[in-house]
């Protein structure tokens, strides 16, 4: 099941800077790179869990203050990169918002450890043929 999560715009700030990479002689003109801040910490959408979640997954995004920046530059135009943001700021939510499936904790069966150490006596009985015969023992 997959949760929508609806940002107030007044939660996000773009930001466009100037980026590198392609472009020619306009990337020194315009500001095409997009830098969009939503500051986590603060937020009145996000429960304290997908808060801490998101956290997390943001990794080195997150600034010190709970701010999470997002830097999308991989398009010529503003346009496109301020779609990637949103793009990327939306996964990073849905991410946030799974709840991770908790490890069942198991133990193997009996057979299954006789059968182990059943292997493990025959590759024993293995290296052992592989040994050199010393001398005036047989």
């Amino acid at each position: 099941m997959v949760r929508q999560v609806i940002v107030p715009e007044g939660e996000i700030r773009l930001e466009f800077v100037r980026a590198s990479g392609p472009g020619g002689q306009n990337v020194n003109k315009v500001s095409t790179a997009v830098q969009l801040r939503l500051d986590v910490a603060h937020s009145a959408i996000l429960t304290p869990v997908v808060r801490e979640r998101l956290m997390r997954l943001a990794g080195s995004r997150m600034t010190g203050e709970g701010v999470l920046v997002l830097d999308a530059r991989r398009f010529r135009t503003q346009e496109r990169n301020r779609h990637d943001s949103l793009a990327r700021l939306d996964h990073l939510l849905q991410q946030a918002m799974e709840e991770p499936v908790l490890r069942k904790k198991t133990r193997p069966s009996r057979a299954a450890r006789m059968r182990r150490m059943e292997d493990k006596s025959f590759r024993a009985g293995i290296k052992k043929g592989r040994r050199a015969v010393a001398e005036g023992a047989e």
